[in-house]
């Protein structure tokens, strides 16, 4: 635009001859054309350029509802899943160890205060298994046989407290 109102000004000084006016119009179309290019080379590099923002979106876009995904799978598992109340659980075992596992059941079994949750999980595993126990393996073979993997970690961190 510049550079046309420039030209008009130049035609105005240079005066109306013929041969002027001839000048003026060569001039005029030689800068058209070069503005005619340089707004076709814009509007190529814009274009090229929002193609390649359109890909980055694309791309976060799919990372985005990937991890929301992800995120929502979770929720619904946590929502879904039975909830293991370990203290109510613990209600049957307080009937041979204590309210506070500082009993020993029957009097032959451990006490188990003070038990970290491994070690009571890894027993009450065994029990179940019956790879373990000594005089109580028949009695807790049968209390922890029914208890889910779940469980018996619930159950286990639940007695660490006591």
């Amino acid at each position: 635009m510049k550079l046309i109102l420039s030209m008009a000004v130049a035609l105005f000084f240079l005066g109306c001859s013929s041969e002027n006016k001839q000048e003026a119009k060569e001039t005029l179309s030689e800068t058209k054309a070069k503005a005619t290019q340089s707004v076709t080379e814009a509007k190529e590099a814009v274009s090229e350029k929002a193609v390649e923002v359109k890909e980055v979106v694309s791309e976060k876009a799919a990372e985005v509802k990937e991890a929301v995904s992800e995120k929502v799978a979770e929720v619904k598992e946590a929502i879904t899943a039975p909830k293991i109340d370990a203290q109510k659980m613990y209600q049957v075992c307080a009937g041979c160890h204590g309210a506070d596992g500082s009993k020993a059941a029957l009097g032959k079994s451990q006490i188990i205060k003070g038990w970290d949750a491994k070690k009571t999980a890894d027993a009450l595993t065994g029990y179940k298994a019956g790879t373990y126990g000594g005089a109580m393996k028949g009695l807790m073979t049968g209390q922890v046989s029914k208890l889910s993997n779940e469980e018996i970690e619930a159950l286990s961190e639940y007695i660490s407290t006591l």
